[in-house]
């Protein structure tokens, strides 16, 4: 499964920094984690399961900065199964 453009645009915001995040998407589950800064880094979505957890696909984020501080690099990557 491809990221569309607008759940990456809703990645793109800022959330609450070193937390996991839990939401609905367009019929999907997601929880994500977010880094020091509240940027999304880790995505699982598909279905919840019981017990909280998501199972479908896992995806890592890629942010890489310059020394002034500005983004040069925002990747997302299907890392695979999310169990």
């Amino acid at each position: 499964m491809k990221l569309n453009d607008d759940l990456i645009k809703k990645l793109s915001k800022q959330y609450t920094p070193s937390s996991m995040v839990d939401m609905e998407f367009r019929g999907n589950d997601l929880s994500f984690k977010t880094d020091e800064e509240g940027n999304p880094i880790l995505l699982f979505i598909g279905e919840r399961t019981p017990d909280g957890n998501v199972r479908g696909e896992r995806y890592a984020r890629t942010l890489k900065y310059d020394r002034d501080g500005t983004r040069i690099k925002d990747h997302w990557e299907l890392k695979g199964k999310a169990t």
